[in-house]
């Protein structure tokens, strides 16, 4: 079940020719590679471009009937060999995956089949997560694409520019025989706009063609002496091709006078930004509508070298708009100018900041610099001379990332916090997912995360005599890497660690996709098949399976057992529960068609007795959940807060569990809340109410009484 269903919008990628299209931008790329032709398309979610693989997978029916086959792919390395279909054959093909982390999952295959080249348009549609809203470490794709020599557009962010580019794209690849790389950053994949569309092309090859007829080519396959080859071929061939392609088709756009003695080269994902800039300083309007030149580059790798000399031509100084350091565009320009015997400079790094999301107010500040040193005379509005307010988001307070309420791995940090008080602290080596935040409070648990699915990896450098290492992993880590990686790498050497694996049931943190070992049934995959399964077929024999994470005294008791126990060898936790948000999304439409329609719903709801509560608070101290706070006491003689479960409980139980199994408080209580109650519920309410009232007045007599 995903996080979000496209069943209606993928509807509109039946446009034909001339028909406005419509939507956001993650619907408009799947729009440009159906009118594109492309025969397969793979990838792995992920944030920003999580949405386009849940568009691929609702709209598979559309992809079927035009030939086109889709995969959900296992790992971003499985995504990127599905680009060996172009190799020999004229198959166009997409994949697509966050960066830069996909791509470093996926660089052995792209790699691979960059050396080799292709003969179909092959196309890495990458969700470019740079910035202060980033989940990653903060890396940039043009590296890599530097690296491995693979092109890389960048379009302006706007639906007819990213459409546009994935046609190119295409052509470009079949071209220049190269791979291409199109980023999309945040904004791009859910901005929203139209376009005029085209129609759908069947492709002119499908891939159950190109397998009834196979090809080799010794000669595409990366081995000696083939691939000294490649490399020859790459900057004889490829590379003046790629050039010659984005320049005659002019991939790359220009804004602005023709003339001016400065200039701004911007990234195309970044002139938006620019514009808005600009805008503020009163040197264009929210159209476009520019006074400085400006050099928009859709491309950003390779540079167009005669493009830039005419840009650069009669120039004082040009400013490069380039997020990220290394400031790898800006030291091309700086050798691009200097080999076509150009005076001109080349300012970026100086006048913007070497790290950081270039948000529009960022570009402003840089390029009041710029204009103050090389266009002094130029007058800015009054308005913008002084300083801006700081942005928006330094005046908010700090929301740190957190477990939704109601989420079953809640509980499993919560039992390692109740271990803990036990046995002590034990080197915790964490893994990408929703289990991340538990090295927030209030858990404050992990010491290290190497990479998505490495959470065992990453313990396995640790034997100590006498405390085991503790890893934890989500079951989308698991069916990712983790399995091989870090069980099999376990069992293998014999790691005396133990792996707590958090099986919700979705790949959550991505969007609640299907993964192997989903409970839920899915026509189009393979879904039921049990993490204990697998990790015994690999080889490891102490496992445990709790079916219920929110079940302390189980979970507690699992994992003391696996910290103490005298077998060797690696401990696997397999810890059980649905993704409360999947599970809510699923069940409040039918609870609320219940209610409508008149059927009796129960709902459980949990609370606080307030007179009860000690005002402690240890029961929130060991949940986080954000339905349980505090609240001012009622008692005027006691300061303390108490406890307080807000209406945003989902009744998952948590928070009572903990005050138990802690031995906390017995101020918790659990309310069953009746919907559309029968007559007998209604008759009994009453009933109760009335003996509630009597005894709670002749209580209130009784005090009275004692006062005077």
């Amino acid at each position: 079940m995903a996080e979000r269903s496209f069943k209606a919008e993928v509807k509109k990628l039946e446009a034909g020719a001339g028909e406005e299209f419509v939507g956001e931008g993650i619907l408009a790329v799947t729009k440009a590679l159906l009118q594109s032709g492309v025969a397969y398309v793979g990838g792995y979610q992920g944030s920003p471009i999580s949405h386009l693989m849940d568009v691929f997978a609702d709209a598979n029916d559309l992809l079927e009937s035009l030939g086109v086959h889709f995969e959900a792919s296992a790992s971003e390395a499985t995504a990127a060999a599905m680009l060996a279909a172009s190799v020999n054959y004229p198959l166009r093909g997409a994949v697509a995956w966050k960066s830069v982390v996909g791509t470093n999952v996926a660089s052995d295959a792209l790699s691979n089949v960059a050396s080799g080249g292709v003969k179909g348009g092959a196309l890495i549609i990458v969700g470019e997560d740079y910035g202060e809203g980033s989940s990653i470490m903060q890396e940039r794709t043009h590296a890599f694409a530097m690296k491995s020599q693979m092109w890389l557009l960048d379009p302006r962010p706007n639906l007819p520019s990213i459409v546009n580019s994935v046609e190119q794209a295409f052509q470009l690849s079949e071209a220049s025989n190269t791979p291409v790389m199109l980023e999309l950053r945040v904004r791009s994949c859910h901005m929203t706009g139209s376009f005029i569309a085209k129609d759908n092309v069947r492709p002119a090859m499908t891939v159950d063609q190109a397998a009834a007829s196979p090809v080799r080519d010794t000669n595409r396959i990366v081995l000696p002496p083939a691939n000294f080859l490649h490399e020859v071929e790459k900057v004889e061939q490829r590379w003046p091709a790629g050039i010659a392609f984005v320049r005659d088709n002019k991939l790359n756009e220009w804004f602005g006078p023709a003339q001016d003695d400065i200039g701004i080269i911007v990234q195309g994902g970044l002139y938006n930004n620019l514009n808005r800039a600009m805008e503020l300083l009163g040197l264009a309007d929210a159209f476009g509508t520019a006074q400085l030149p400006i050099y928009c580059l859709n491309v950003t790798y390779p540079l167009i070298p005669d493009e830039v000399a005419a840009f650069c031509q009669g120039k004082k100084a040009v400013m490069i708009i380039e997020e990220g350091q290394p400031e790898f565009i800006e030291h091309e320009l700086n050798t691009l100018v200097r080999r076509a015997d150009l005076q001109t400079r080349i300012v970026g790094k100086d006048v913007l900041p070497r790290a950081g999301d270039y948000t529009a107010h960022v570009v402003l500040e840089g390029l009041r610099k710029f204009l103050a040193e090389w266009k002094p005379a130029m007058t800015l509005p009054e308005q913008v001379i002084e300083p801006l307010p700081a942005p928006v988001a330094s005046q908010i307070p700090a929301r740190p990332a957190g477990f939704c309420t109601g989420c079953p791995e809640r509980p499993v940090f919560t039992s390692m916090k109740l271990i803990e008080r036990e046995l002590g602290p034990a080197h915790v080596s964490a893994d990408i997912g929703c289990h991340l935040f538990s090295i927030l409070p209030p858990f404050n648990i992990g010491n290290t995360t190497m990479g998505y699915g490495l959470g065992t990896a990453g313990a396995s450098a640790f034997k100590p005599k006498d405390k085991r290492a503790i890893a934890v992993m989500g079951d989308g880590g698991f069916w990712h890497n983790g399995l091989t990686s870090g069980v099999g790498n376990a069992v293998f050497n014999k790691d005396d660690t133990v792996t707590l694996i958090i099986d919700n049931g979705y790949s959550a943190a991505t969007g609640g996709q299907d993964i192997l070992s989903s409970r839920a049934d899915n026509k189009e995959r393979a879904t039921r098949h049990p993490i204990e399964r697998a990790v015994r077929g690999i080889g490891a024999k102490w496992v445990r399976t709790i079916d219920r994470t929110y079940d302390l005294k189980r979970m507690t008791a699992a994992l003391r057992e696996a910290l103490t126990s005298p077998e060797k060898g690696p401990k696997i936790i397999v810890a059980q529960s649905e993704c409360m948000l999947n599970k809510q999304r699923r069940e409040k439409p039918a609870v609320r068609k219940a209610i409508k329609e008149g059927k009796r719903v129960l709902r459980e709801r949990f609370g606080v007795d307030s007179d009860t509560c000690t005002g402690d608070h240890s029961c929130v101290r060991l949940s986080g959940c954000p339905s349980l706070t505090i609240k001012p006491n009622p008692d005027p003689l006691r300061r303390d807060p108490v406890a307080h479960v807000e209406n945003s409980c989902v009744g998952c139980g948590l928070c009572g569990e903990v005050s138990h199994a802690a031995v906390l408080c017995p101020s918790f209580y659990r309310a069953s809340i009746v919907s559309n109650p029968t007559g007998w519920e209604r008759f009994r309410k009453r009933i109760g109410d009335a003996v509630i009232g009597f005894l709670q007045q002749r209580d209130n007599r009784a005090r009275a009484a004692r006062a005077f």
